[in-house]
């Protein structure tokens, strides 16, 4: 078993044209991309021994087993499909009453192993819906790598309703060999993922279920690697519920509990009074073997223990 001490980790962030390029140890780690995009992402993110965690379609195409659904599936990414009823989860419109929108980055500070972005949540007709800001940062212990992502919501422009549906929130594409079931058919012809929760839930059977972590792992060329994903004991209505699938989408969701639980709509819907804000945090932890081998629970009741980034 792998304890959880950190190591010393030579995190360089670089701001060039629409992007952020974080590097530790000088070798590439990630991208924070604010541009060209209808949100903010993180792509691509490799793991150990450099092995890319996250599938590249559609910002590249024409990849080996890798299924060409959902584009709006970018790597690494926050956000939700209806906040005041607009979607900004999807990418294309969802009837007259939700129209798509975009998150705008207003400005980002590079501030040491970390990136602080505000953001506008944009309507279509150029309203802004809310606001965030973003606290992402980078770093590295004896099992992988991490990226812990801080997300304030702000009703800085009126009440916001943040509505329930599982179309949310936090959530990340996996490389399509984490995925637990293959789909010839969607061009994904080998799967080898395995996956479970921090309640002993294993495979498609996490979907829906509350859980403080989930863990996706698989061999990958010729390493097995995962990714972990923790939810902060501080976020609201921790532990969250989760909308992970089979084909490698992973996200946090604390809003759907209509679809998650089979309760009345609305049920999960979160409202925030004009100047009220609400705090998020979520690691993904990119590490070396299985559960067991990483020591998730040890490493999420690390994570747990860390105070908010201000």
């Amino acid at each position: 078993m792998i304890g959880v001490p950190c190591v010393a980790a030579d995190v360089k962030i670089v701001q060039s044209e629409g992007k952020a390029t974080v590097t530790i140890d000088g070798k590439l780690f990630t991208e924070y991309v604010f541009t060209g995009h209808s949100k903010p992402i993180l792509y691509p993110i490799l793991g150990p021994h450099q092995t890319p965690m996250t599938r590249n379609y559609p910002m590249q195409e024409g990849v080996d087993n890798e299924a060409k659904d959902h584009p709006h599936h970018k790597s690494l990414w926050f956000t939700h499909d209806d906040v005041n009823k607009v979607r900004f989860w999807m990418e294309y419109p969802g009837g007259k009453d939700q129209a798509p929108g975009k998150i705008i980055q207003q400005s980002m500070k590079v501030d040491g192993n970390r990136i602080v972005t505000q953001n506008n949540w944009t309507a279509s007709d150029g309203k802004v819906v809310c606001t965030d800001e973003r606290v992402v940062s980078f770093g590295a212990n004896d099992v992988g790598r991490y990226i812990d992502y801080q997300v304030t919501l702000k009703a800085s422009n009126g009440q916001v309703v943040i509505g329930d549906t599982k179309e949310g929130t936090m959530g990340i594409r996996t490389n399509p060999l984490l995925r637990l079931q293959a789909d010839e058919k969607r061009g994904n012809h080998t799967a080898k993922g395995q996956a479970v929760n921090s309640e002993g839930v294993e495979g498609t059977a996490i979907w829906g279920k509350r859980a403080k972590w989930v863990d996706y792992w698989a061999p990958v060329e010729g390493h097995t690697v995962g990714v972990a994903i923790f939810d902060h004991p501080t976020n609201p209505r921790h532990p969250t519920w989760w909308h992970a699938r089979a084909y490698g989408l992973v996200a946090a969701n604390p809003f759907g509990i209509s679809d998650f639980e089979k309760k009345p709509e609305g049920t999960g819907n979160m409202t925030l009074k004009p100047g009220d804000e609400v705090t998020f945090r979520y690691r993904f932890l990119f590490h070396e073997g299985d559960v067991k081998q990483a020591d998730i629970p040890a490493q999420y009741d690390a994570f747990a223990g860390k105070s908010a980034s201000k």
